[in-house]
């Protein structure tokens, strides 16, 4: 149930998925912090249609730090957060054919070797050691064993009792139409009526550009993609703990989901207008497709299908930090696919800025700079 509103904030929140309630998470011990968020429940879009996994090589190396320093507090979180780890670990094979798909992966590993991950080159016999029924020309791998699932849902919940904790309050079916700058912060009309805040925080995701436009503010070019997933029952035994299998030109990714079942993605990226995201059956007729290319795996039924939309700012990397010609507007957006797998950390340095304490360990030692919307330059 929604909680009553207040009449004034310090921050207003726009959007309660992973980016909103991580970072009122971090902040509502601190500020006073109210969020706003359209559906009937947080975590609606984007959040609630993850196929997360902890994967530190995924989003590039741009993106590697924010993944690296989340890591502790998704395995280890503290005991007022969670009484149990939100990761179960799982191998990853980012894998290729021959030739230049070969030399990608050779890439792929010297890249990722240079910033500290731990990763190595396979071979045939040992990917068909890990992936049976794998085809005899998928010949590179990258191998990573720290990969692990995330559990987004109980993730997600444990950012918003902790907010509640903190005193900060959320507000359901409250469709944010606009604000305007005045004396000391913002008058804001959210659900036909009027508030204060001295801050407002775009965490819309797909909505991001469009929450910053009803503000006066310049996008920054925040562009959904929507993105498929199938679960498909098999007519092999397949093991749920099969590696995460990510292509290394980005065609498709597929990972156990259950005995005899796995979650498959065509890794589509199909440009969208913010929206409720459904599935199209030639996405999931490639993506089967795909597959079936990497592994001998007959398909007994397609069990559920579902499409979410990722969003990403024009550089591929999150966009968080005060708009470089208006400091009262806050972007937290452009989170992409790894918006869950980098949430302790966005949170926790958003938050920083914002009027908590500073963060340490491998979270304090991120620069943040590089994720400012102020790269963008004038809008």
């Amino acid at each position: 149930m929604s909680d009553p509103r207040p009449s004034s904030t310090d921050v207003l929140i726009v959007g309660a998925g992973i980016a909103g309630a991580s970072l009122a998470a971090a902040l509502a011990p601190h500020r006073r912090v109210l969020i706003v968020e359209a559906e009937e429940a947080p975590g609606y879009h984007a959040t609630g249609r993850s196929a997360a996994f902890w994967h530190e090589s995924y989003g590039g190396p741009g993106v590697q730090p924010l993944s690296a320093a989340s890591f502790e507090a998704l395995a280890r979180p503290a005991p007022d957060f969670s009484d149990k780890p939100f990761l179960t670990p799982r191998t990853a094979l980012t894998i290729g054919r021959g030739g230049a798909e070969a030399a990608a992966v050779d890439a792929f590993v010297a890249e990722f070797r240079a910033k500290g991950v731990v990763i190595d080159r396979m071979g045939f016999d040992a990917m068909a050691a890990l992936v049976p029924g794998l085809r005899s020309e998928w010949t590179a791998a990258a191998y990573e064993a720290a990969c692990s699932d995330i559990d987004v849902g109980a993730l997600h919940a444990a950012y918003l009792r902790a907010a509640k904790r903190g005193g900060a309050v959320l507000a359901t079916r409250a469709r944010f139409d606009g604000a305007r700058r005045v004396t000391g912060g913002w008058e804001v009309s959210v659900g036909g009526e009027t508030l204060r805040a001295e801050l407002i925080v775009d965490a819309a995701g797909a909505w991001a550009d469009m929450v910053a436009a009803r503000c006066g503010i310049a996008p920054v070019g925040i562009q959904p993609y929507r993105r498929t997933v199938a679960q498909l029952r098999l007519d092999v035994p397949i093991t749920a703990d099969l590696p995460l299998i990510v292509h290394v030109g980005g065609d498709f990714y597929f990972k156990g989901a259950g005995e005899g079942r796995v979650w498959l993605s065509p890794h589509d990226e199909t440009p969208s207008e913010p929206c409720d995201a459904a599935p199209e059956e030639w996405d999931v007729a490639v993506a089967i497709e795909r597959m079936q290319s990497v592994v001998d795996w007959p398909v007994a039924a397609v069990e559920r299908k579902w499409a979410g939309l990722r969003s990403f700012a024009p550089d591929r990397l999150p966009v968080f930090g005060a708009d470089p010609a208006e400091p009262a507007f806050i972007w937290c957006a452009g989170q992409g696919g790894f918006g869950i797998q980098t949430s302790p950390a966005i949170g926790a340095l958003l938050a920083a800025q914002l009027g908590a304490p500073a963060p340490g360990g491998a979270i304090g030692a991120v620069d943040a700079f590089a994720y400012a919307p102020g790269r963008f330059g004038a809008r």
